[in-house]
């Protein structure tokens, strides 16, 4: 008989509820990313064992990574036909390729504000940068909102200078602008401040989505440590999410 403590872990799915992740860097060689389609395998896989049934693909859009729309869907066709040919099993489901678009001065500069990848239900991911911001992009929002769009702004914890009371925050919520958190955050892979923001605005109800932002196996391994964490599995059980709907 093989004692308890000889038997191979298995890795708790705490994030099935979730269902999709709806936010990740997997696509190789686009960005910060995944480096290879081996990679990109290695953390799909890793992305199954925490729970996730099905990945949409949201590559940067920003000054470092001026992917181009068309470049990307190809990219991605093409990723899809050779991890088929792999025939490797457990994986996710793929979902869409999107984007995540940095909303700053040059955004709103960029040709053709209708030329964006979207998640399902024309929902288009946004951020701003993590370091400074001078600019607040209130009439990007009303612009994309006036088109139909719905937004999501990615990771509003990891930013040092939006506080979860500020009056910026008051106006995007108030132009029903969706909040998505890294559960990487939860875990203080972003740092102690991130850590507690992130659980500050969920439990004031101020979050409709769950992201893992997956870039590599660094972040692989730490978002099976997160699963772990007793903290995100009692918020796992005890909010709901809107991933299941994409």
């Amino acid at each position: 008989m093989i004692l308890d403590f000889l038997k191979p872990k298995k890795q708790t799915k705490t994030f099935s509820p979730l269902k999709s992740d709806m936010h990740c860097h997997l696509l190789p060689n686009v960005d910060d990313g995944s480096g290879s389609v081996q990679e990109t395998i290695a953390c799909l896989k890793v992305l199954a064992e925490v729970g996730f049934t099905k990945v949409h693909f949201t590559p940067h859009f920003q000054a470092n990574y001026p992917n181009e729309e068309n470049d990307i869907q190809e990219r991605f066709a093409k990723l899809k036909k050779e991890i088929e040919k792999s025939n490797v099993e457990g994986l996710p489901e793929f979902g869409v390729i999107s984007g995540e678009y940095r909303f700053d001065p040059r955004f709103a500069r960029r040709p053709g504000v209708d030329n964006v990848l979207t998640l399902p239900g024309k929902i288009l991911l946004c951020e701003f940068s993590l370091h400074f911001n001078d600019y607040m992009p209130t009439d990007i929002f009303a612009e994309y909102l006036r088109l139909g769009y719905k937004l999501i702004l990615a990771h509003p914890e990891r930013y040092p200078y939006l506080g979860i009371h500020s009056e910026e925050v008051r106006k995007m919520k108030e132009m029903d602008i969706k909040f998505q958190v890294n559960v990487l955050s939860l875990n203080g892979f972003y740092g102690e401040a991130a850590r507690q923001k992130g659980f500050d605005y969920i439990k004031a109800g101020m979050v409709e989505y769950m992201g893992t932002d997956t870039h590599n196996m660094r972040y692989a391994k730490a978002l099976k440590e997160t699963a772990e964490n007793k903290q995100v599995q009692k918020i796992m059980e005890t909010h709901a999410f809107l991933n299941s709907e994409l």
